[in-house]
């Protein structure tokens, strides 16, 4: 688990043709359910303009951007967790993603089947919440129904903790049995602690993708603002996204041509540029750079993360003997121009084992081993 996003939704509500743009590769996918039995896995590039500036400072032989991995999972049905259209094999590959990009198919077009017979969007979504949620609640009953067998033989002091997480299951079980994601619930980090082995599915964050028709991406549905409303009450995002029209932006070979094609589209980004830097930040993700003559590269770290900790991610080495770590930001070498001058100008700094690593952040890191 960790950085990646797992497509899911209704069969048929266009998973696999915006999976296939974000790639920028064809996946398999067709008018009818469960066309996509194996997930299709992609890593895509995560767009960051910083990067390109930086290299075209440092001018290097490469530039390697921060990647994110999407999952395209096969569409989930009603009956889902109790194994319905192969629903457990499916809902096992969902366990496995960090965050889920719920697919919810807001256009109308008669060549393509709704399994519902009708565009419903608060429905479908409902379906989706609903199945994820019984299979957590059968999660937690299998282990509840352990712990209390285990607490039979268990001391007083040597229970504490079994009924502390006894307490959170039962409160699990009545929550999830009415539909509600686990992740809605309130938890203390300490109470997801106790219930992080579980993995439960409605734990996990998520994003709403209503994938719409090129008139509906600009003037707005009232099927849109069925999936606004409801991602609002989650405290989440609802992104409106054409897979046919990104599907054409992926087949352009430069920047400038996709750049072109959204301003005649009348579009500032593309959606799934959106999608991407938003799974991204959900993950917990941020960015630092490296830059030299070699390689002007982007890389990922945990939000939080200590300068040995984000070392890491390049080599284990570079934690293990680490000594200090030289750094300046993105913003004063685009303010400044080259390095040299963030040096004159007194942004260049050197930072310890407890220096807290910031989004942008230019790094270059002293170690011994």
């Amino acid at each position: 688990m960790g950085l990646n996003c797992g497509i899911v939704g209704l069969p048929n509500v266009g998973k696999t043709t915006i999976f296939s743009a974000l790639t920028s590769t064809p996946a398999e996918a067709a008018n009818y359910p469960f066309s996509t039995i194996k997930p299709n896995i992609g890593i895509i590039n995560v767009p960051d303009e910083r990067l390109y500036k930086i290299a075209s400072i440092f001018k290097p032989k490469k530039t390697t951007p921060a990647v994110v991995e999407f999952v395209d999972i096969a569409g989930l049905a009603q009956g889902a967790s109790r194994g319905e259209g192969l629903g457990n094999k499916f809902l096992s590959h969902i366990r496995q993603v960090g965050v889920i990009v719920h697919v919810v198919r807001c256009f109308t077009n008669d060549d393509v089947t709704h399994v519902s017979g009708k565009i419903d969007p608060a429905s479908d979504i409902d379906i989706i919440n609903i199945e994820l949620s019984l299979a957590d609640l059968e999660t937690v009953e299998k282990r509840k129904e352990k712990l209390e067998k285990l607490l039979k033989g268990a001391t007083k002091d040597s229970g504490k903790e079994t009924r502390a997480l006894l307490e959170l299951l039962e409160k699990l079980r009545e929550e999830l049995g009415n539909g509600i994601p686990a992740r809605l619930l309130g938890f203390t980090e300490e109470q997801i602690a106790l219930i992080s082995d579980l993995h439960l599915l409605t734990m996990k964050k998520q994003i709403y993708v209503c994938n719409v028709d090129e008139e509906v991406l600009r003037t707005g549905s009232k099927h849109i603002d069925a999936v606004k409303e409801h991602a609002e009450k989650e405290g989440t995002l609802a992104i409106p996204i054409c897979g046919k029209l990104e599907a054409d932006i992926a087949l352009l070979e430069t920047a400038e041509e996709r750049a072109e094609f959204l301003k005649e589209a009348g579009l500032e980004e593309s959606g799934l540029t959106k999608l991407i830097h938003s799974g991204y930040n959900l993950l917990g993700l941020r960015t630092y750079f490296t830059a030299g003559d070699p390689e002007a590269r982007a890389w990922t770290f945990y939000d939080g993360d200590k300068a040995p900790r984000a070392a890491s991610v390049i080599h284990t080495d570079f934690e293990k003997g680490f000594i200090r770590a030289e750094v300046y930001h993105y913003d004063d070498l685009a303010k400044y121009g080259t390095e040299q001058k963030v040096k004159e100008a007194g942004k260049f700094r050197v930072e310890g084992k407890e220096y807290l690593v910031k989004d942008g952040d230019i790094m270059h890191f002293r170690f011994n081993v």
